[in-house]
């Protein structure tokens, strides 16, 4: 949907669904990949399945081919997370990694209810710390965006890095 796409990704918590409202509210074209174009599959062949676990929580890859091919707005940002993103991800002119340490991490999981990764799953809560240590599960490819500053700023850096 955009001349140029940009991908934001990381870990649950550091803020992606957060950027992706700001960037709206700035006026940027934004493609909300957790609402819009997730589903549970298998990461590699794309099928459909119930099983309900992180590792098969993916984009719909036809679909994120064709919003990166419509040229119709100057940039479009997808936000989200996904665990195929290495099918689509030369979409992309350039991806982005939201980082924060563990002590907001933590913070940021408590606040949210337990079926959103909240504080009362300590095995995925234990999976997302062991993420966060390997900086596993997300582009290795990335910038680095500390996400620990105000939102502001975090959306500032990203659009320093994209020339907007």
């Amino acid at each position: 949907m955009g001349a140029r796409n940009y991908l934001v990704e990381g870990l649950s918590g550091t803020g992606k669904t957060t950027v992706a409202d700001e960037l709206a509210r700035r006026g940027f074209h934004v493609v909300h990949g957790d609402r819009v174009l997730a589903y549970q599959g298998d990461p590699e062949t794309g099928e459909r399945t119930d099983a309900g676990l992180h590792e098969h929580h993916i984009w719909d890859v036809d679909q994120v081919r064709a919003l990166a091919a419509d040229r119709a707005d100057p940039a479009t940002f997808f936000c989200g997370g996904s665990r195929n993103f290495p099918k689509f991800i030369d979409l992309f002119d350039a991806v982005f990694v939201l980082e924060v340490d563990l002590v907001t991490l933590n913070r940021r999981l408590d606040a949210r209810p337990d079926e959103e990764w909240g504080g009362g799953k300590p095995t995925e809560r234990a999976r997302i710390e062991h993420w966060h240590a390997t900086k596993g599960d997300v582009p290795q490819q990335g910038i680095a965006i500390d996400a620990t500053a105000p939102i502001e700023a975090v959306v500032d850096e990203i659009l320093r890095h994209c020339d907007l």
